[in-house]
Formats: C-alpha cells, sequence, structure tokens
C-alpha cells in the first residue's frame, strides 16, 4: 500500500509539473509565434526561446511519466492495463508533436544569426505555423483523448479519485478533441476563444489530479489498491457510488 501511494504521489507531482513547465513555455513563445519575421530579424531575445524549449522537454518527461508511474497499479486488473498502456501510447503521441514543435521554435531562434531577406521570413512563418499545428495535434487533440477518456474512465471505473472528480475528463476530453477538430478544419488560430474555453474541465481535471494525488494519494478504499489485487488477482468490481 505504501509503495501505491509513493507512485500516487509521484503521478501528482507530474501532473503539476506539466502545469508549471507548459504555461511558462507558451507565454515565452508567444512573441515569436505571433510575429514570426520580426523575431527572426533580431526583434526578441532568443534566451526566452531555448528557456521554453527546456521547459518543455521537462514537459516531455512529465507527460510520459504520468502514464508509465500507474501502470503497475492499473495492470491488477485486466481491463484497466489494456487502457492504461494505451494511455502511455498515447501520451507518447503527445511528447511526440510536442517535441517537434521544440525542434520548430530552436530552429526560428537560429534565424537570428542570419541576414533575413524574404526567404528566411517565409521559414519564419512556416516553422511558426508547424510549432501552431503541433499544438493543434497535440495538446489540442490527442489530450482529449488521453488524459481526459481514457485517464478519466480509469480513474472512475477504479475509484484511485473521489468519483465526481473523473466526470471533468469525461466531459472536457471530449470538447477538447472536438473543438481541436474544429479548429483544425476551420484553419483557425489554436489559441482562439473557442478552444479556450473547451480546455477549462480538462484543465482543471488535471489540475484536481496534481493537487489531490500530491497531498492525499490514491484513495486507499479504492478496489484495485485491495491486498487481492496487489496479488495479481483480479479484484472486485468497484459499486457504483
Amino acid at each position: 500500500m505504501e509503495q501505491d501511494q509513493r507512485l500516487a504521489r509521484i503521478f501528482g507531482v507530474l501532473y503539476l509539473l506539466t502545469f508549471i513547465t507548459s504555461i511558462p513555455a507558451l507565454l515565452l513563445y508567444e512573441p515569436a509565434l505571433r510575429h514570426p519575421e520580426a523575431f527572426a530579424a533580431g526583434s526578441g531575445n532568443v534566451n526566452k526561446i531555448y528557456f521554453a524549449a527546456f521547459l518543455e522537454l521537462l514537459l516531455l518527461l512529465a507527460n510520459v511519466g504520468t502514464a508509465v508511474v500507474i501502470v503497475p497499479i492499473m495492470r491488477r486488473q485486466f481491463e484497466m492495463e489494456v487502457l492504461s498502456i494505451g494511455y502511455v501510447t498515447v501520451r507518447i503521441l503527445e511528447s511526440t508533436f510536442i517535441l517537434v514543435g521544440i525542434v520548430a521554435m530552436v530552429t526560428l531562434a537560429t534565424l537570428q544569426q542570419d541576414t533575413v531577406g524574404a526567404a528566411e521570413a517565409t521559414v519564419a512563418y512556416t516553422l511558426a505555423a508547424i510549432k501552431d499545428w503541433t499544438f493543434i495535434l497535440g495538446p489540442g487533440f490527442m489530450v482529449g483523448w488521453g488524459n481526459g477518456l481514457i485517464l478519466g474512465y480509469m480513474m472512475y471505473r477504479t475509484q484511485l479519485v473521489p468519483r465526481p472528480w473523473p466526470w471533468l475528463g469525461l466531459i472536457g476530453g471530449p470538447l477538447i478533441f472536438i473543438s481541436g477538430t474544429a479548429v483544425m478544419f476551420d484553419g483557425g488560430h489554436p489559441s482562439g476563444s473557442l478552444q479556450g474555453l473547451a480546455t477549462i474541465p480538462e484543465a482543471l481535471w488535471e489540475l484536481f489530479l496534481g493537487v489531490y494525488c500530491t497531498i492525499w494519494g490514491f484513495r486507499r478504499e479504492a478496489p484495485i489498491l485491495s491486498e487481492t489485487a496487489r496479488q495479481g488477482l483480479k479484484p472486485v468490481s468497484p459499486t457504483a457510488t
């Protein structure tokens, strides 16, 4: 049980780390993304871009870590084991998109070392567009499936956290990938008002996971944490509460 609670707190800390790294990185990237030609011409601070890229590298580790640490618990029940593997896979896909965006941004930063002409300006806009699209396809789409639907369902079924809270993920997940799909086909900006509003339930769900699991760990009454489950047997199905 104590090992399970250690994993729970690691899980919570990693979720808090995703907030601590992703939000500042987005703010640091913003000037270069909105005016890539001016940034490439020397109007921006490249060190901000490099620091944002470093934060996102930490974000990648936290993303994958949040999925990996719950596998030892979820594998005690076959249905949850399969879903946890799917969760790890989705987190890796999301992180892949983020990594492509990091490469685009550090490449944009290096353009400041060159004389910016028409060709360089075009490259700058292209790199900024790549970063925007990786945001749409990764945090703006994959998160809805992974953190929202899959993780929300697993937490609801296993009762590792109080049952009302996973509904934020089960509702927020579809909102994320529906709004992400709408932005994708509309060609809108990924930080538009539609997607911004759609991310609120999902953001609250992830923030809750970070705070709750860091402070309290998983619910000790959860059937999947029982002695029978820890011995590798299928736990009793949780009753509705």
